[in-house]
C-alpha cells in the first residue's frame, strides 16, 4: 500500500501555522464588517447586539494595533532602513500579546 502524497499547503495555511492559527488581518477585518452588519439588523436581540458590539470593539483594537505596526514598518522601509534592522517591527508584526 503506497503512502498518500500530502497535499500542498496554501500560503494562507502556512501563514496561519506561523501565527499559531491566528486569523489574518483580512479575515479579522471581514469579521468586523459582518458584526457591523449584524448589529444594524432591526430584529437582533439586545443581548446578541451587545455581544457582537463587544467582539467588534476587541477586533477593532487589535486591527488598529496591527495598522500601527504596519505603518512603522513602512516608515522604516521608506527611510532606507534594512528589513532586519528593527527586529520588533519584523518579528512582532502580528503577535497576539499586544
Amino acid at each position: 500500500m503506497a503512502k498518500a502524497k500530502p497535499e500542498p499547503r496554501s500560503a494562507e495555511h502556512r501563514s496561519k501555522e506561523k501565527t499559531g492559527g491566528k486569523k489574518s488581518f483580512e479575515e479579522r477585518l471581514e469579521r468586523l464588517e459582518e458584526l457591523g452588519d449584524e448589529i444594524r439588523k432591526n430584529d437582533i436581540p439586545l443581548d446578541d447586539a451587545i455581544k457582537a458590539f463587544e467582539e467588534g470593539v476587541k477586533l477593532a483594537r487589535t486591527l488598529e494595533k496591527d495598522l500601527e505596526k504596519i505603518e512603522t514598518r513602512i516608515e522604516l522601509l521608506m527611510n532606507g532602513e534594512e528589513a532586519g534592522s528593527d527586529e520588533d517591527a519584523e518579528v512582532g508584526l502580528f503577535d497576539e500579546d499586544d
